[in-house]
């Protein structure tokens, strides 16, 4: 089994959707053969319970409950899920407890809304940090507003290795650059797709974006084509990678979610409890971007 360690934290976290049957009960069968896809695709790690989960529509036990059957299908991948939802200081400290129990590899914690008050999200953070027993990232999860976190606050949590990353969701060169700058030891994993090119080229070294939840192929293909340093392909796969993004990105829950299901997932219905929907005229777009992904061998 793959381990989550400073030298392999690295690289692409492909984000875990939540598959529903009719009247919304998650559909738990589903989920495993998708999580068997995902590590199909070849990624190193899987971001179970995650904003395109529609982690805040979930129950601490679905969340719970998905991250085992996670864990369980994990294969050579790592995994990290997110560990603090509830109201309370004192429940995300149990949360905690109780997400380590599934058996992931590390903990995702979002900045909860703190993003306007260095000094509270550090404090805040560190608590939570330090009750942890495995590997801990950030997430700016948008959920919780204000989320973004400053650079400095960042550095504050890095100098001394207590966070391993951020998902940063800056989505300006400005903010991501900030992290940058102050990530001593962390990764920088990007959640924006137009600046993963040039962010790379800065320094960031993964991906934490929804495409990955429908593509993770598309993403590994980048990362080890930089990492080689044939900047011409890397160039290449980042332009399909921009084609895939702009392909899901009205709805993105549910196009993702057809896409998986034209990729071999027969029961992957587009369903979800946030809104997400397609109309008839996305699915036939989503449905003509396959086959060209089909035909040009990007997709299977």
């Amino acid at each position: 089994m793959a381990k989550l360690t400073r030298e392999t934290k690295d690289g692409i976290y492909s984000l875990m959707l939540t598959p529903y049957k009719e009247g919304l009960s998650i559909d738990y069968d589903t989920y495993e053969e998708y999580t068997e896809w995902q590590v199909s695709q070849g990624v190193e790690h899987l971001f179970a319970v995650c904003g395109s989960s529609e982690m805040r529509e979930l129950s601490l036990e679905e969340r719970l409950k998905l991250a085992e059957l996670t864990v369980k299908h994990k294969g050579e991948t790592t995994i990290v899920a997110t560990a603090n939802l509830e109201p309370s200081v004192e429940d995300n400290l149990e949360e905690i407890k109780k997400m380590e129990a599934t058996g992931v590899d590390g903990l995702v914690l979002t900045t909860k809304g703190l993003g306007n008050d260095d000094d509270k999200l550090v404090e805040y953070i560190t608590k939570l940090a330090e009750s942890a027993t495995i590997p801990v990232f950030l997430y700016e999860f948008p959920g919780f507003n204000p989320h973004k976190m400053s650079g400095k606050a960042y550095g504050e949590l890095t100098k001394n290795g207590l966070i391993w990353g951020i998902k940063d969701t800056t989505s300006t060169m400005e903010g991501i650059q900030a992290k940058i700058d102050n990530k001593h030891e962390s990764t920088i994993i990007q959640a924006n797709m137009p600046f993963l090119f040039d962010s790379y080229k800065a320094g960031a070294r993964g991906v934490m974006a929804t495409p990955t939840s429908c593509g993770g192929a598309f993403f590994q293909r980048f990362h080890e084509a930089f990492l080689s340093g044939d900047m011409a392909l890397a160039e290449q796969r980042y332009n399909e990678i921009i084609l895939l993004d702009n392909a899901i990105d009205s709805g993105f829950m549910a196009s993702a979610k057809e896409l998986i299901r034209l990729q071999g997932i027969k029961n992957f219905a587009w369903r979800t409890r946030c809104g997400h929907n397609l109309s008839k005229a996305r699915i036939r777009s989503i449905k003509a971007f396959y086959d060209w992904c089909v035909a040009n061998g990007l997709m299977k």
